[in-house]
């Protein structure tokens, strides 16, 4: 059941909650997701992290684990590729429309979905084709 669910939806929706709960509490959200901490290196210098920063991260984790269930061809992956359709037809929307997403971290999350969309159609259509054997042999 876990393999259908979109797991780039789990950043989305770390991002929506910070971002209504802003607008609710009245902050400026781009001031929440940019705020940052430092860790002092050995060099001695000061990396300075934001939860824009982490959210990307492990946004870029998760996406790397949705290319990597693509590569299978049963119907389940057909169901996650069509969430991953509607996860990133959700994120498009609220980037253009709600208030508070219109950051780079929001637009890189919708980026983020689009490329899942694109990726795990593209390498489901690869895999079935290997899976069923459709390429003919010596025609490349």
């Amino acid at each position: 059941m876990l393999r259908l669910f979109p797991l780039l939806a789990i950043p989305v929706i770390i991002y929506n909650f910070v971002a209504f709960g802003g607008n609710v509490a009245g902050h400026d959200v781009q001031n929440m997701i940019t705020s940052t901490f430092s860790i002092r290196m050995f060099s001695g210098d000061e990396w300075k992290i934001s939860f824009a920063d982490f959210l990307l991260f492990f946004a870029l984790a998760v996406l790397f684990i949705e290319v990597i269930k693509a590569t299978r061809t049963t119907s389940r992956e057909i169901i996650n590729h069509g969430l991953s359709m509607l996860v990133f037809v959700v994120t498009l929307i609220e980037f253009i429309v709600l208030k508070g997403f219109a950051t780079s971290t929001f637009f890189f999350l919708t980026m983020y979905t689009l490329f899942d969309v694109i990726a795990g159609y593209t390498i489901s259509i690869v895999a079935a084709e290997h899976d069923l054997g459709l390429g003919k042999a010596g025609t490349d």
